[in-house]
This record gives C-alpha cells, sequence and structure tokens, in this order.
C-alpha cells in the first residue's frame, strides 16, 4: 500500500500518462516555474519578517487625550 491506498504501480502508470501527454521538455518547464516560485514565495515571507519593527510592537494603538485617562481613573462614564 502507497499513498493513501495508491499503490507503486498506480503512481507510476499515472507520472508516465502524464509524460505522454505533456512531454519531458514541458514538465521541465512547468517544474522550474513552480520551483521559482518557491523561491519567490519563500523570500518574499522572509522579508517580510525582516521589515516589521520591534520598536512598533511596544507603541499604543490609540491616542487619548488626559481628559479620558482622568475619567477612567474616577470611574466617571460621560455618553
Amino acid at each position: 500500500m502507497g499513498l493513501g491506498g495508491i499503490s507503486l504501480w498506480q503512481l507510476l502508470i499515472i507520472l508516465l500518462i502524464v509524460v505522454l501527454l505533456f512531454g519531458t521538455k514541458k514538465l521541465g518547464t512547468i517544474g522550474g516555474d513552480l520551483g521559482k516560485a518557491v523561491k519567490g514565495f519563500r523570500s518574499a515571507m522572509g522579508d517580510a519578517d525582516k521589515d516589521e519593527d520591534p520598536k512598533q510592537l511596544d507603541e499604543p494603538d490609540a491616542e487619548f487625550s488626559e481628559a479620558t485617562h482622568e475619567r477612567e481613573a474616577d470611574g466617571s462614564k460621560t455618553s
């Protein structure tokens, strides 16, 4: 038993059909394009991790006036 109930012989037959349909040149081109896409995705993910500025994480999400802070300290809310 192979992957998910597919035997080795079934995989070989599927591979043979794919090679007959597309040819080895087309499969090589598709494989190269797929490899470039994965490499580009990985580099983009790495760039996104490097671009994050740790100083921004310490900043508050919103700015409040002093009056808001005083009302919260007093416990009074006005609508």
